[in-house]
């Protein structure tokens, strides 16, 4: 069972915790915001203990409690189709490319800063998201070319927006994997564990020798990482360091997938 579903399946756990306990046979709404934020609380304990990301726990711990709210707010349908498109815009379809939105923290910044080469270079972050960690590296390092791609129109559009003043910063919208690495000498990518066995092919079929994949978070399993670099943020951040033409941990045949 993937990590991924494992979260999704936490409010149901639970709920059938939250159920365990003994409630009055008549139901208020005082009694239903109760268990709805119990329910919550063991949600976002359960994926505390699996050690997801915070943001997974507040995420966890108010939305149940924030659909008991929204029930008794009695809001016009215009107002859910409001949500729902804003929610489509900046996560668009990631039921299909199981890649959810990551936001590289402040610490992480710093050390794939301290990753890049000595001079000039051209680094590409897939999946880049609202651009933050692209700034911040362009901004440091105005001799180096900084490139974004972002799939999700919202997130694109406020990447985007936010690039427009930094000369050494271009932010496309469009799907990564259509993306050549050949001229990029740093590829950086905070994705799911999903997507990286194809990511390492892809590594290996388009980088060329000295340049560098950085991982945030999720290992290529099929692949040896060249270095780990540990940074120092609440979340134990790990970054996987690949480099084209390594040797496989499961055979030379997972180039052919």
């Amino acid at each position: 069972m993937s990590a991924a579903l494992v979260l999704g399946l936490l409010p149901l756990f639970a709920w059938l915790s939250a159920g365990l306990v003994p409630w009055p046979t008549t139901w208020t709404p005082v009694n239903l915001m109760v268990l709805a934020i119990l329910q919550g609380g063991i949600a976002a304990l359960l994926a505390r203990i699996l050690r997801a990301p915070v943001w997974w726990l507040w995420i966890h711990a108010v939305f149940m409690p924030g659909i008991v709210l929204a029930h008794r707010l009695a809001l016009p349908p215009e107002f859910w189709l409001a949500c729902f498109l804003i929610v489509l815009l900046v996560f668009w379809r990631t039921d299909i490319g199981q890649i959810p939105l990551y936001l590289t923290n402040q610490p992480s910044r710093q050390a794939v800063l301290s990753l890049l080469p000595q001079t000039p270079c051209k680094v590409m972050d897939i999946g880049c998201g609202d651009g933050a960690l692209l700034r911040h590296l362009a901004r440091a390092r105005p001799d180096c070319l900084f490139v974004g791609i972002e799939h999700a129109p919202l997130t694109w559009a406020w990447a985007w927006l936010h690039a427009q003043s930094i000369a050494n910063l271009s932010i496309v919208r469009g799907d990564f994997w259509t993306y050549p690495f050949h001229d990029c000498q740093v590829v950086y990518a905070f994705l799911s564990p999903a997507p990286m066995s194809r990511l390492g092919v892809k590594m290996h079929a388009e980088m060329v020798p000295g340049s560098c994949l950085i991982s945030n978070s999720f290992a290529i399993s099929e692949l040896a990482p060249a270095a780990i670099v540990d940074v120092p943020d609440r979340r134990r951040t790990k970054l996987y360091l690949y480099r084209p033409g390594e040797k496989l941990m499961a055979g030379d045949s997972w180039l052919s997938k």
